[in-house]
């Protein structure tokens, strides 16, 4: 693996980030825009700074929350209520290609820079605007965070299983897949600013995102008139396609997605007579009768640890996989072939590892040492004397 620093390469090299986010999922877009080569700016309140700044678990009194989604940017301090300070935020927005915050709806509007204050700053600025809810509709001026958009947004009533209260995913995926829609619609006004030399606004609400991912549930629901509910880990419509115990209770996933696959799986565990079974001719029929099936083929796995079904299956080709731990997870081949876990180290020493990038691009280096988060206000002189330069 390339143990090359960053060096600011990558596709959106030349790019600048107005970075006014704070917390996760507003951060967490502007990281990828840095991963993927744009210089971040980020703005921060005086003294104080981002509040993840303030968020564990810390190392050498350093948030190691705060540096795993703000590697690789820059740092200013601006009271965005002081006329001074305000200069200098206009004259970034005037340089910058885009700005992203992830305030409550109309916070910026009421500091003075509605979209159309920024577009006669900038008219090719990218204005991306993350919030509970989005900018228009009758929840836009609620507070939300990650909790509440799960709850309200459907999946965790999907998350679990029916004999236990409610189960928040174990990420903040109100957050995340905000973040990850908002990197969607930032690149593609990107694409678009190229043919039209003119900016757009990107408004996206978590809540929206949370709907975005309920993919076949609101489709069954539609369909079928039936009000999903939770499975613990059996997927809903495709069958055997979930966890299941091998030996000592350990579990196994299997994932069987068609009827040659399941015939091949029945072979592969001995038990040839399953493929036979009316009640299990088809994936529908399969799914009819999830529970029976389930109990046959437990008895049949009990026999066997699960790391000897995982050498077995693999050799068969049939798509399995153990329940890792993070710990497993951290420590998996795979996953360290694949640059998934990174490093970056802070002005005053601190290393953290954190998530690497995912999006693996063949013109450019995927380093595994990263440029480390900033210090609060660490970048101010450098970034006051570009604003004044041509």
């Amino acid at each position: 693996m390339s143990t090359v620093t960053d060096s600011r390469t990558g596709p959106l090299q030349g790019v600048t980030v107005i970075d006014l986010t704070r917390v996760l999922a507003g951060p967490f877009l502007t990281m990828v825009l840095s991963d993927l080569g744009a210089r971040v700016i980020k703005v921060e309140w005086p003294e104080k700074g981002d509040d993840a700044r303030h968020f564990g678990p810390f190392v050498n009194g350093e948030s190691a929350y705060f540096a795993t989604i703000n590697r690789g940017k820059e740092s200013i301090a601006l009271n965005l209520k002081d006329r001074d300070d305000r200069m200098v935020l206009e004259k970034l927005i005037g340089k910058g290609d885009i700005l992203v915050e992830n305030f409550s709806a109309g916070a910026l509007d009421r500091l003075g820079y509605d979209w159309t204050s920024l577009q006669s700053i900038n008219p090719r600025l990218i204005y991306a605007a993350v919030s509970g809810f989005g900018h228009t509709g009758p929840y836009k001026d609620r507070p939300a965070y990650d909790l509440v958009v799960q709850g309200m947004g459907g999946v965790m009533s999907l998350t679990g299983s029916k004999d236990m209260p409610p189960v928040r995913v174990g990420t903040s995926i109100g957050d995340i897949t905000a973040g990850m829609f908002g990197l969607g619609g930032v690149l593609s006004a990107l694409y678009d600013r190229e043919r039209t030399g003119k900016g757009m606004k990107v408004d996206v609400g978590m809540l929206d995102c949370q709907v975005a991912i309920l993919e076949n549930a609101i489709s069954r629901y539609f369909a079928e008139s039936v009000v999903p509910e939770p499975l613990g880990l059996r997927h809903p419509s495709i069958t055997p396609f979930s966890g299941l115990k091998a030996k000592n209770g350990e579990y196994i996933i299997i994932a069987v997605g068609n009827d040659d696959m399941f015939h091949k799986f029945c072979d592969t565990i001995g038990r040839k007579e399953l493929s036979a079974d009316p009640r299990f001719g088809s994936n529908a029929a399969r799914t009819r009768h999830s529970r029976s099936l389930y109990s046959e083929l437990e008895k049949s796995l009990e026999a066997k640890s699960v790391s000897d079904w995982l050498e077995i299956f693999e050799n068969a080709g049939i798509p399995c996989g153990p329940i890792n731990s993070i710990e497993q997870v951290a420590n998996d081949p795979q996953v360290a072939e694949r640059n998934m876990i990174v490093a970056a180290q802070t002005e005053r020493g601190t290393q953290f590892k954190m998530p690497g990038n995912p999006i693996k691009l063949s013109g450019y280096d995927d380093p595994d040492t990263r440029a480390g988060p900033p210090a609060l206000d660490q970048d101010r002189e450098a970034i006051l004397q570009w604003i004044m330069s041509r």
